[in-house]
């Protein structure tokens, strides 16, 4: 069996408030895109559990690799025989994108399928949120306004349908913790949730990552790369996520854009 795992971009990112557990509250909108990996799941032939990766290089010992997370998960409730798991990566890794997450998810979701094993969306919610705090996203791969440190889940009607994006990735790798020491909890001055009810057009000074001050401070490249994209004609540019991804949503793709070196370029339909 082969299934296709998708990125997703952030639209807004707010730091609410810090933890007593360390972690912090936020809200965000996940939005779902078409940057694609391949995973395929065949039995094993050797014997054991093993994951072959090809495609974009990812940092790690594979045993630790999320998919084999959601594998065991699996392998300790159910019985099943050993596989091999072949993952061609084509989602940039540390780029706010969720590519390891959606990874995890659709494991879990072709398991229960291939397998019959029935368990339920709750269940498979659930378990994707014991992997990563956005893996439960996935599951059902729709727009949702997410709180909590972003596992709390509310359906949004939010549709992007008809517009384009331009994401561009630069070779440069932010620090997830490094991100979130350097932001300073606050209240937005107006809710997500009010922003995102806004024309499109209106979004630029009022749909805030909170992370970019600081980013940007410590990359430029990665703040230049958001203002290429709104000089080009971009209703509303972003930094997805901790970075270090840019993305520009657009009403038509520019016939011209400029040369971002050594970057991971995409482009495609919301």
């Amino acid at each position: 069996m082969i299934k296709f795992p998708n990125a997703k971009i952030n639209l807004g990112l707010n730091i609410i408030a810090k933890r007593p557990d360390g972690y912090h509250n936020l809200e965000t909108i996940f939005y779902p895109i078409n940057i694609k990996d391949a995973l395929e799941v065949v039995p094993s032939q050797t014997g054991g559990d093993k994951l072959h990766i090809t495609g974009i290089e990812v940092d790690g010992p594979t045993e630790n690799n999320l998919i084999m997370k959601a594998l065991r998960l699996i392998k300790r409730q159910y019985m099943i025989p050993d596989l091999d798991v072949y993952l061609h990566k084509q989602i940039p890794f540390g780029a706010g994108l969720g590519g390891g997450s959606a990874d995890a998810a659709v494991m879990l979701l072709m398991l229960n399928e291939l397998f019959t094993l029935k368990i339920p969306e709750d269940k498979l919610i659930a378990m994707a949120s014991g992997i990563g705090a956005d893996c439960a996203f996935f599951i059902k791969n729709q727009p949702v306004f997410a709180s909590g440190i972003g596992n709390v889940f509310e359906e949004t009607p939010l549709s992007l349908k008809g517009y384009h994006c331009v994401l561009v990735k630069p070779d440069i790798h932010v620090s997830t913790p490094e991100a979130y020491s350097l932001v300073k909890p606050a209240q937005p001055e107006m809710p997500l949730k009010e922003v995102i009810g806004l024309p499109i057009g209106e979004w630029q000074k009022l749909l805030i990552n909170d992370f970019e001050p600081s980013v940007f401070a410590k990359y430029p490249q990665i703040g230049k790369i958001k203002e290429q994209m709104l000089h080009e004609g971009a209703v509303y540019a972003s930094m997805s996520g901790s970075g270090s991804s840019v993305f520009g949503i657009f009403k038509e793709i520019p016939e011209w854009l400029p040369t971002f070196d050594n970057c991971y370029i995409w482009k495609g339909a919301l």
